[in-house]
């Protein structure tokens, strides 16, 4: 997978950007709030439609203008694709590949694929179970657009199923269209959940050598999907049947909270060092260590899974690593197509002065050839 063209337009602080790459490996140097992440940012949201710092896509839009559009043209195996995101402060997002606008966002899923890496990631090991779940949603959406349409849908019914849960302690009678609601979510539901699981396991499976690696074998990395729903295979009929005992179970409390206690949305990523819980009791460089395992551990699973390395984007945590780790990175970059913004070039090991391109960025304007 290899990013040959990109621009923006009206993009953040960008009024106008044009770049053609023809390298693996592209920096962006310049000090802070230049505009070097929201490159990366809009790289990013060619891959998935959605920005990785924010849920408001006005604030993608450049202060001066009412619309941005962002255009990427991308190489693969199987081909070609030109995608285009417009966005604007009246209208909603439109997504455009090979020039034809497509009528949901998944349809954009798998065109162009990446994992991003920031300092902003030791959330993952750091916060509660939303930063995880996020983490599995955004990887197994991009190679499983199924998953991304399931995941949606459940979000929605969900949203509903709680409304009717609160309008049920007004009006009990209500109570008898639950299991419209209930039947709904547990397809939907059951689908997330049994592909999570497989994500999990392969993703365990690939981690823990990389860890070891990392650790010098010191350290043995264990992840597990820890789900509401009690089951134990990735069967999907065990899954539904479950998920439905759950809610029936729960039914009554439902309705009482106001919520529904039982589902995904509920579940988590648990990650643990030798069988201690990184969040509670790792250290700060065991959760650093942690994050960029599971990050390369991203590249791998994708490659197993697609065939093709991501495009990998690499925003200011270079100067974060220490030089085991750096060195980790290093093993991946020359595989994939890498996008690094740094501050200081200084920060970057020396032996990745190979074939690249650099780009000075200051004030949303972009200089290259500065070596």
């Amino acid at each position: 997978m290899y990013l040959r063209e990109f621009s923006l337009k009206n993009f953040r602080n960008y009024n106008s950007l044009n770049l053609k790459f023809s390298s693996n490996l592209i920096y962006f140097i310049g000090p802070n709030a230049q505009g070097k992440t929201n490159i990366i940012e809009a790289i990013f949201l060619s891959c998935t439609g959605r920005s990785h710092r924010t849920s408001k896509e006005r604030e993608l839009i450049n202060w001066d203008s009412d619309e941005a559009l962002v255009r990427t043209s991308v190489e693969k195996q199987e081909g070609s694709s030109e995608i285009s995101i417009y966005l604007s402060r009246n209208e909603k997002k439109r997504v455009n590949i090979n020039g034809t606008q497509t009528k949901r966002l998944g349809e954009l899923m798998g065109h162009l694929n990446s994992v991003i890496f920031s300092p902003e990631d030791l959330k993952l090991v750091k916060e509660g179970p939303v930063e995880r779940r996020r983490f599995m949603d955004i990887e197994i959406s991009q190679i499983n657009p199924r998953y991304f349409y399931y995941l949606q849908q459940y979000n929605r019914v969900l949203n509903h199923r709680n409304n009717l849960l609160k309008e049920i302690q007004r009006k009990p009678s209500l109570r008898k269209t639950l299991p419209v609601w209930n039947e709904q979510l547990i397809k939907s539901g059951s689908y997330i959940i049994q592909q999570r699981i497989k994500f999990v396991n392969s993703l365990q499976n690939i981690s823990r050598e990389i860890h070891k690696e990392i650790s010098h074998g010191d350290e043995d990395l264990s992840i597990e999907y820890r789900t509401s729903i009690p089951t134990k295979a990735a069967e999907i009929g065990e899954i539904r049947e479950s998920f439905s005992k759950e809610l029936e179970k729960k039914e009554k409390d439902d309705i009482e909270r106001g919520v529904t206690s039982r589902g995904c949305h509920r579940d988590d990523m648990g990650i643990d060092i030798n069988g201690a819980d990184v969040r509670t009791f790792g250290s700060q460089g065991q959760k650093r260590t942690t994050v960029l395992s599971l990050k390369l551990s991203e590249l791998e699973f994708m490659y197993n899974e697609t065939g093709e390395f991501p495009l990998l984007l690499l925003d200011d945590v270079m100067s974060e690593l220490d030089p085991v780790r750096q060195q980790m990175l290093l093993k991946y970059i020359g595989k994939v197509q890498t996008f690094i913004t740094t501050t200081d070039i200084n920060h970057l090991p020396q032996s990745l002065d190979s074939d690249r391109e650099e780009y000075f960025v200051e004030k949303g304007s972009l200089s290259g050839d500065i070596s």
